[in-house]
């Protein structure tokens, strides 16, 4: 992406005046229609000098299972930068509505580990817009720099589905092929998910996505019930894979079935030792503990 042209904000977007924007654009095209091309801006977005706050840090530790540490964890940096991907989808020339995207999966690469003592330079843009049976998709992606550094020490690429909207002069894939059946294994973890799980989220992350916070809030937006953050659930998980996984690796994850809340979710997690003996990575799956419909998968492996 070093063709495109960087937009350097002072701070960190807001997410809640982000998400009020987003709402509005959302009824202006209900109103006047949409005119927009098929193509995604040439820009990306950057923030210098940005630092955690200690408080929300530790909150996050707390809510998600990790072990109360400096460093940040590949979870919280993706918490800490996402409004700066947010606010890329948010400009006037981004060709989808905001609202209502739904997270396909997240993959992450963590090079070197961060603490919540240094200052960090982030930057954001989105890439990959393609065609998908359900609607149209594309590709957010975050790197984050030690303040003044070159080399990228966290990089993520969100897959995001606008789902009904239909671009012109993007194909529409053939339909995937149905996957496999899936047979629960037997749980390493269950998970009791209760309904203030998303606000709990929200208030450590800053993501007041209403989907995540009530069910009044969540049927608005046309869900039954109100959902847990997909970073959430995938946060847990990669706390649940524990220190043995170092300070250089790679996170991914794929959303399948949303978690209504409240819920109980079964996990399982399963390690790959490598020939010397030392931890070379770990496969994970989540589903409904009563229904057996698995919600999320992923894996983390060493660099």
């Amino acid at each position: 992406m070093t063709s495109s042209q960087p937009v350097i904000l002072g701070e960190m977007p807001s997410l809640s005046k982000l998400y009020l924007n987003a709402a509005a654009a959302a009824a202006r095209r209900r109103v006047l229609g949409t005119d927009e091309g098929a193509g995604l801006p040439e820009t990306r977005h950057e923030v210098r000098d940005v630092k955690a706050a200690v408080e929300n840090l530790t909150a996050y530790q707390h809510l998600i299972g990790e072990t109360a540490s400096d460093v940040l964890p590949a979870g919280f940096v993706h918490a800490l930068a996402f409004p700066l991907a947010m606010s890329v989808m948010n400009r006037d020339d981004f060709p989808l509505p905001l609202l209502g995207m739904i997270h396909l999966e997240n993959r992450v690469v963590q090079s070197a580990p961060s603490r919540f003592t240094e200052a960090l330079d982030i930057r954001a843009w989105a890439e990959n817009l393609r065609g998908h049976r359900s609607g149209s998709q594309l590709d957010l992606v975050t790197e984050v720099r030690g303040a003044g550094e070159e080399g990228v020490r966290w990089r993520g690429v969100s897959s995001y589905l606008a789902k009904g909207v239909f671009l012109p002069g993007i194909d529409k894939p053939t339909a995937a092929a149905v996957p496999a059946g899936f047979a629960a294994p037997d749980p390493t973890a269950l998970w009791q998910l209760g309904v203030d799980t998303g606000r709990a989220y929200a208030a450590v992350s800053g993501d007041f996505n209403p989907i995540h916070l009530s069910v009044l809030s969540a049927r608005a937006l046309g869900l039954r019930r109100s959902i847990a953050h997909g970073m959430y659930l995938a946060s847990r998980a990669l706390a649940d894979v524990g220190a043995a996984k170092g300070d250089a690796f790679s996170w991914s994850v794929s959303f399948e079935a949303p978690v209504f809340l409240p819920a109980r979710v079964a996990l399982d997690i399963s390690t790959v030792e490598g020939t010397d003996g030392a931890w070379e990575r770990s496969d994970y799956v989540a589903w409904n503990s009563r229904s057996g419909r698995k919600h999320f998968s992923g894996a983390v492996a060493a660099l």
